[in-house]
């Protein structure tokens, strides 16, 4: 039996559309050689646009992700708590040592002094040296060295001042030296819980011996 006419267009359509899907995956498959194999230029960014079109989009999470900043400042802040927490317990350990061995004898030594007109006959028994900060908490400190040079047994009560660089007297405290022989020498400790964070220059502002 022969052909007709309407099986020719039956079988040219069915051409067509095998044609059409071969040049399709044809098409397709150059794309996804393209993008494979170029490893710069246009290659690489399709590559790199067909990646991000695969990533998850951020504006669809909740919450923020920890900051890199936020977390160095927290750490900074921390570690300059702990070292002025470090530096308060060391100022108030060197004040508590200083004040037990001084105790009564400030107070002796101010009572004495406040009947002094003057700087007093002691001055140049007393002599000054400034303790590193560093072993003090950062409080301003001196040790205050008392030589007896009367020739005999004597007291002694010394009045310090701390002053600022104008001058001023920021702070002022009591040492003494009860019953030192002569040709002897004391050394107690003088300091200033004020202007902790700013050097003050202590200077002998009584002295008396008696």
């Amino acid at each position: 039996m022969g052909a007709t006419v309407s099986d020719f267009q039956v079988g040219a359509g069915a051409g067509r559309l095998l044609l059409a899907g071969g040049l399709l995956v044809g098409g397709m498959a150059g794309v996804v050689a393209l993008a494979g194999c170029g490893s710069s230029g246009n290659g690489s960014s399709a590559a790199s646009s067909a990646a991000s079109a695969l990533s998850p989009n951020p504006s669809q999470f909740s919450g923020e992700p920890p900051s890199a900043l936020s977390s160095l400042a927290s750490s900074a802040q921390s570690a300059v708590s702990s070292r002025a927490a470090s530096a308060s317990a060391a100022a108030s350990a060197f004040e508590a040592s200083v004040s037990a061995a001084a105790g009564q004898k400030q107070a002796a030594a101010k009572a004495e002094l406040a009947k002094v007109s003057g700087q007093g006959n002691a001055v140049a028994d007393v002599g000054l040296t400034g303790i590193n900060r560093s072993g003090t908490g950062g409080l301003n400190a001196v040790v205050v060295t008392i030589t007896n040079r009367s020739g005999g047994k004597a007291s002694y009560a010394v009045k310090i001042d701390f002053k600022d660089a104008s001058g001023t007297v920021v702070d002022s405290t009591y040492v003494a030296a009860p019953d030192l022989a002569a040709g002897a020498k004391a050394q107690p400790v003088a300091f200033s819980t004020k202007d902790s964070d700013t050097a003050l220059k202590p200077s002998v502002a009584q002295a008396q011996r008696y």
